[in-house]
């Protein structure tokens, strides 16, 4: 049946192959002959072949903006040398000491991130040294062990002597004084100085994180957005230009390395950030985002993430990683040095979920969880007023309820979907849930477990 509009093609035997038939009006009616040249359908033959070379190209482009690469299960543990010289240690299943990386590398794990601070050891929050820990020695220190362990290293820039993150970008120490040209130098300089110090061990660097949440831009206040300024179209220019200090430095060391633009609350519609600093000049390969999953909420949350990152890939076609998450499981009705079960099967449930919708959407290449070696109450050196917190345990309470280990130092269950999707046992992973006694012995609280006697120290088991 013949429809209004419709072109057709030849139906009759016409006299000159140079003819075509098109029906135009009502289909009841005897339709027109309409000639065409020999040119005519030459040209209308041109574009055809155009159109299906045009589409050829952008399939081509397509798959040049997804690659075959496989999906980071990552893991940020840049706490577990501070650990480790507090005398914490960790264990495999059977409660055998077993080095961290390799650890990780053991349950399934196959990246990890590793924090970079300027000097640590010389200043810190309000003024305080923080101490020898995420420096440039610590860094290649644990790159080494990453790589030994057969780990893809992601190395992530504070530029700072402390933590950076959306509520504070403090410019380090040394650089105090640095006019603004002095500072974007300082940043390369910086850069160049770590990761060369990588590089010299022999050791790739497969992705570099220029800032840590950087929302509101890097090394205040040089680098700081303006918001609700006349300024703010000055201020998104100087902190593309420190960005694109460090993203140039990054290259000159490690020229295949992704550079990554880090952003903080996944869940969010952050393509405005993102416009906006490419429309100041600022370059990136790769986009990271912080996510924290709402606890209350966490499938919804989970959903509108992956939503989110997808958007970001398509919008901007580069790769997007989840370089930050965690999730809470701590009791605060447990009492001191009392077991923190708390409900690592319901995290394990998220990050499952997590990793599911997100593996199912193109553009995602990874989920890191940032720091879930800490256990037992343990805490970091100073707190962001300066203060000390060891063996206090309340600026590490904080820390160890989006932890991933149970208190005896081995790997939780949350951490089952972190596992490799190909060949890593779950039995590598262990539940929280596991045989002990509680015993008080000349006035301290004891844990025994397999043979072994733990101490309990405040909040922290040694």
């Amino acid at each position: 049946m013949r429809k209004q509009g419709f072109l057709w093609g030849p139906r009759l035997s016409p006299p000159q192959t140079a003819y075509g038939l098109v029906y135009v009006g009502d289909p009841n009616k005897q339709p027109k002959i309409i000639k065409h040249n020999t040119m005519q359908k030459t040209i209308l033959k041109s574009l055809l072949v155009v159109s299906i070379q045009l589409s050829v190209f952008s399939l081509q482009l397509a798959a040049q903006t997804e690659p075959d690469v496989p999906f980071a299960a990552g893991v940020d543990i840049s706490w577990c040398t501070e650990m480790e010289a507090d005398g914490m240690k960790f264990y495999d299943l059977s409660g055998n000491e077993t080095e961290i990386y390799s650890l990780m590398k053991s349950i399934g794990m196959t990246a990890t991130r590793i924090r970079v601070w300027v000097n640590p050891e010389s200043s810190g929050p309000n003024g305080t040294a923080y101490g020898p820990w995420s420096n440039k020695a610590d860094v290649v220190a644990k790159a080494k062990r990453a790589a030994a362990a057969g780990l893809d290293i992601l190395i992530d820039f504070h530029y700072s002597d402390y933590f950076a993150d959306p509520g504070k970008q403090a410019k380090p120490a040394a650089w105090a004084n640095y006019d603004f040209a002095q500072t974007q130098a300082a940043v390369a300089d910086h850069t160049r100085d770590v990761l060369g110090a990588i590089k010299a061990e022999g050791i790739t660097v497969k992705w570099v994180q220029v800032g840590n949440e950087t929302s509101g831009g890097m090394v205040y206040d040089d680098g700081r957005i303006l918001w609700n300024t006349s300024s703010l179209a000055a201020s998104w220019k100087r902190y593309a230009d420190l960005s694109n200090a460090g993203y140039d430095a990054v290259k000159e060391i490690y020229p295949d390395a992704m550079v990554i633009v880090h952003h903080d609350q996944g869940e969010k519609d952050n393509s405005s950030y993102y416009q906006t600093f490419k429309q100041y000049g600022g370059k990136f390969d790769m986009i990271g985002l912080s996510y924290y999953p709402d606890w209350s909420d966490w499938e919804a949350t989970n959903t509108l993430a992956t939503k989110r990152l997808q958007s970001l890939y398509k919008t901007f076609r580069v790769p997007v990683m989840v370089v930050e998450t965690g999730s809470s499981t701590w009791d605060t009705s447990k009492a001191d040095g009392e077991e923190q079960t708390g409900d690592s099967e319901v995290a394990r449930q998220v990050f499952e979920d997590l990793f599911t919708k997100m593996m199912a959407k193109s553009g995602c290449r990874g989920i890191f969880y940032w720091e879930p070696e800490v256990y037992g109450g343990w805490s970091h050196n100073i707190d962001e007023n300066g203060v000390e917190t060891h063996d206090t345990g309340t600026y590490g309470e904080y820390h160890s309820s989006h932890g991933a280990f149970n208190m005896y130092g081995q790997p939780a269950i949350q951490l089952l979907a972190w596992r490799s999707r190909k060949d890593t046992p779950v039995e590598n992973v262990v539940s929280d849930k596991q045989p002990s006694t509680k015993v008080i012995r000349d006035g301290q609280l004891l844990i025994e477990r397999g043979g072994q006697t733990f101490t309990v120290l405040g909040n922290r088991i040694q």
